[in-house]
């Protein structure tokens, strides 16, 4: 099982360690709730090297990726960053990613890790003209999250994140080391994702003593997760799967038909038309303990399920997101509200709009 180039820093933190699609990855080195804290109050360090990267470059390179993504590439300058999709020809969700346009002919896609083979052979397969290097293997991947990222990293840093926008990039220096700085997450919070060698140990040294000094601390997967629940973030294999579309999945902002033909249009424009069947809703549930992913659950128009489950410190309460069917008045889709209960009926809640957490990201705190 491979690790990635900061597992000795890891061990030596005290890290619990895991397996996560593949990968010997940190679940948490305290506690995870005080870690969800480090990037709510202050500032978290997570190591994503598992990630996978790929590059997509040469003068074919933006009509091909046009080809597979659903997202419109004619609307993200060099610099800056677009979530997207690639759908399979039916309109379901192969995996969502992050594109950069580094230069006028290379992107960067910043795939999920159980994905990477596939995207690989998919990208492959439909997009022959242009080069292509899979450079996941050679990347470090490194994020910084919370609402004192960016004083934590401008200490390091030689570039002006205060120029840097929401999901722009820029290369530069981070601990006298060469690095592509975004500003991304997963978290809802203000945040960075920093691209750099294989071995960033000492990127990682420089920021886990910054951030531990503003407040923060390292985090794990088990923080990871209740942070991207609170901000409402789909994780790939939960929430969206390539049975998923992305109307059902509260995804049909980044499916651009507009902009020309693409693998999985005319299914999407169908799925649009028509509507879908069910809807991803977010869960606010009585009580502490978590309704974890893969249970049933009803509502007052049918059956539904959860996709995602865990408590939420800033809440104090158990949250969590799912699908339940859709409704409709008159014909028309209608909000999804109301009671929900457990398919035991031993635990009741109600469907709340989603995310749970505006983070600092979107300006503010819990929206409940």
């Amino acid at each position: 099982m491979p690790s990635t180039g900061l597992y000795a820093r890891h061990l030596a933190a005290g890290a619990k360690m895991t397996e996560f699609a593949g990968w010997q990855m940190p679940v948490s080195y305290t506690r995870i709730l005080e870690e969800a804290g480090f990037a709510r109050r202050a500032a978290g360090l997570f190591d994503l090297s598992h990630m996978g990267e790929i590059e997509v470059s040469g003068p074919q390179a933006r009509t091909c990726l046009q080809r597979v993504l659903t997202h419109d590439l004619d609307r993200l300058p060099v610099g800056g960053g677009q979530y997207t999709l690639l759908c399979r020809e039916d309109g379901g969700i192969l995996d969502d990613l992050i594109c950069y346009r580094l230069e006028a002919e290379r992107y960067l896609l910043v795939v999920n890790a159980v994905n990477i083979d596939k995207d690989w052979l998919w990208l492959r397969q439909h997009c022959p003209e242009a080069r292509a290097e899979n450079a996941t293997l050679s990347t470090g991947l490194i994020a910084l999250q919370g609402p004192q990222a960016a004083v934590v990293l401008q200490g390091h840093c030689a570039v002006d994140l205060a120029s840097l926008p929401y999901l722009g990039i820029v290369t530069g220096e981070v601990a006298g080391a060469p690095v592509a700085v975004a500003r991304s997450g997963y978290t809802g919070e203000d945040g960075f994702e920093l691209f750099g060698d294989w071995d960033m140990a000492p990127v990682w040294d420089t920021l886990l003593a910054a951030a531990r000094s503003a407040g923060g601390g390292p985090c794990g997967l088990g923080a990871r997760d209740i942070l991207r629940i609170e901000a409402g973030y789909c994780l790939w294999g939960s929430e969206i799967t390539e049975e998923i579309d992305p109307y059902a999945a509260g995804l049909g902002w980044a499916v651009r038909p507009e902009k020309g033909d693409f693998i999985g249009r005319a299914a999407l424009e169908r799925l649009r038309s028509a509507g879908a069947a069910c809807k991803r809703a977010g869960f606010l549930w009585d009580g502490r303990a978590p309704v974890r992913g893969g249970s049933a659950l009803r509502t007052e128009w049918g059956e539904g399920v959860v996709t995602s489950g865990t408590y939420s410190p800033i809440l104090e309460r158990a949250i969590g997101m799912g699908y339940v069917p859709a409704r409709r008045e008159g014909g028309r889709l209608a909000a999804a509200t109301g009671a929900i209960a457990s398919a035991d009926g031993k635990r009741t809640g109600r469907i709340c709009p989603l995310p749970f957490i505006r983070g600092s990201v979107r300006s503010g705190r819990p929206r409940l």
